[in-house]
């Protein structure tokens, strides 16, 4: 009797220790549940855009770009605020003069970004807002990891700034193959702008989803931007022979390659090249009728703003002139006449 009564008082005592230890357990799960199911209640929503009709866009300021002269940084005062995770460029967070936020790239990927965001924005594409700054003193920044060009005044050179407005916020990233706007000739038209300015990077870590909140309560914007587009404006390729920034093998590049049936092949050679697969004549044709709007003194200035050398602006504005002339000459090949047989 007294045995059976110790083995269930020994019972008892082992199930009030298994028990005390699952609830810490349970309880963590149970705020954990709780925790994400508030994290997803907070997501923001709104309408996924990826293109907007662009308006006139002979009369589109290339030089201030998307964010207009309103939203320059105030350089009075530029102070480092923290390092972004390491890539091929140098990123620093920063406040300028007036407190407000912005990411400063340094490095090689600077100018020919702020030129690609000046043209996808031109023809109505939603991206981010930037400016490039020749030369800019940034209070207490640290020595980069990697070699960065100076300039006068113990100065950093080339920068560009990119905005980060406490309203938007920053989300997913988004893939090209699976989006709301999959076979959509905007969709396409990005696609083909990736070729025109040689975009070699077309990973999907580079694309991001923001959150633009509407005006006065309106439903807020999704918007799917390509957040990098430093590895532009020189030659695609593999790991070994692609560049960036360099206007001399830009322009020695070819865009069109051929006509088959309805479809457009592009001379690009790059990541995710299976994209360029399904571009029809009527796609390609849309989006180099709304880049034919631009004036050589616009595009120029896309490069300008990017404080490209005057040769090399020169040199940049007459290739990308010849790859819109090439896009809006295209046409479908006309149907083979089908014989019947007969004489005439």
């Amino acid at each position: 009797m007294r045995l059976n009564k110790w083995i269930r008082v020994s019972l008892t005592i082992c199930m009030i220790f298994v028990l005390t230890l699952a609830l810490p357990a349970s309880a963590s799960q149970d705020k954990s549940k709780k925790d994400e199911t508030k994290k997803d209640e907070t997501k923001p929503t709104g309408t996924p855009v990826l293109w907007k009709e662009p308006g006139d866009i002979a009369t589109r300021n290339l030089l201030s770009g998307p964010g207009g002269d309103e939203m320059k940084p105030d350089l009075s005062r530029v102070v480092f605020n923290g390092s972004e995770p390491d890539g091929y460029s140098v990123k620093w967070n920063v406040l300028d003069g007036s407190g407000k936020k912005w990411v400063a790239k340094l490095g090689n990927e600077a100018q020919p970004e702020t030129a690609a965001v000046r043209l996808a924005w031109a023809v109505g594409y939603v991206t981010e807002v930037n400016y490039l700054v020749p030369c800019v003193v940034i209070v207490n920044a640290p020595k980069p990891k990697k070699k960065v060009e100076r300039c006068e005044g113990k100065g950093w050179a080339n920068v560009r700034f990119e905005a980060r407005p406490e309203s938007v916020k920053r989300l997913d990233n988004w893939s090209w193959k699976e989006n709301p706007f999959a076979g959509t000739k905007e969709r396409q038209g990005l696609v083909v702008m990736m070729a025109l300015v040689n975009n070699w990077d077309l990973k999907d870590s580079n694309n991001k989803i923001i959150y633009v909140p509407g005006a006065d309560g309106a439903e807020g914007e999704m918007q799917y931007i390509i957040s990098d587009l430093g590895a532009t404006f020189g030659k695609t390729g593999n790991f070994i022979t692609h560049s960036r920034n360099e206007p001399e093998k830009y322009v020695k590049t070819k865009f069109v390659e051929k006509i088959e049936g309805d479809r457009v092949k592009f001379d690009y050679n790059g990541k995710n090249s299976g994209l360029f697969d399904n571009i029809t004549i009527e796609q390609a044709k849309w989006i180099g009728d709304l880049l034919s709007q631009l004036s050589d003194q616009q595009i120029g200035d896309a490069f300008r703003a990017a404080n490209f050398k005057p040769d090399d602006i020169t040199a940049l504005t007459t290739e990308v002139r010849d790859r819109i002339n090439q896009l809006a000459a295209l046409y479908a090949p006309a149907p083979t006449p089908v014989s019947t047989g007969q004489g005439v």
